[in-house]
């Protein structure tokens, strides 16, 4: 037994959503959506019927943003988006309400990649801790780990402070720049 094209086409919205958050770009996204679409419906035989369909398909656009990034990296190509400070000049009349979402995706774009990914699956695309371990092929204690520093993280910056800590393979982040917004530091722990 497989799923029907009505039921991958109602995820969509949510894999529009996650994926826009994880490329921050303005174009992106809608290719990643649609080359996971398109893996997943020529896939669609390996699903198990009884499993969480969502769940498969994240994990199918989460592999294909990593395997571009992978891709992007050995060509020497920076994926990163436009800056959140060019779309901030271009819109200095915006609300309040849309302010407050810049603010928001500001501080999501300061996380580490692995902690905005957990904190987008639990926190906006409503996936249990096991569903988010799934997807991202990580134990379920490292997404209780991660969204629980991205969370602090995120408080952080949205009041104003500085993270505590960002979670990154590289180290303290690379950032400098005392001018920076959003700089992000790295306590040391002894």
């Amino acid at each position: 037994m497989t799923f029907s094209a009505a039921e991958l086409e109602a995820l969509i919205p949510r894999l529009r959503r996650y994926a826009y958050a994880l490329a921050r770009h303005p174009v992106r996204p809608d290719d990643l959506v649609q080359d996971a679409l398109e893996r997943a419906w020529s896939r669609r035989r390996q699903w198990q019927h009884g499993t969480d369909l969502r769940a498969w398909v994240f994990a199918i656009l989460h592999n294909v943003f990593i395997s571009d990034m992978r891709r992007f990296a050995a060509r020497g190509y920076d994926p990163d988006p436009i800056d959140a400070d060019e779309r901030t000049d271009a819109s200095t009349d915006r609300s309040h309400h849309a302010g407050v979402m810049l603010d928001i995706e500001r501080a999501l774009a300061a996380l580490s990649a692995e902690q905005r990914a957990v904190v987008l699956l639990v926190g906006l695309e409503d996936l249990g801790y096991r569903e988010a371990a799934e997807v991202l092929g990580i134990p379920i204690g490292t997404v209780m780990s991660r969204l629980a520093r991205g969370r602090a993280c995120l408080r952080e910056l949205m009041e104003g402070g500085l993270p505590a800590h960002r979670e990154s393979p590289q180290g303290p982040s690379s950032r400098s720049d005392p001018s920076a917004p959003l700089q992000v530091v790295r306590r040391n722990v002894h």
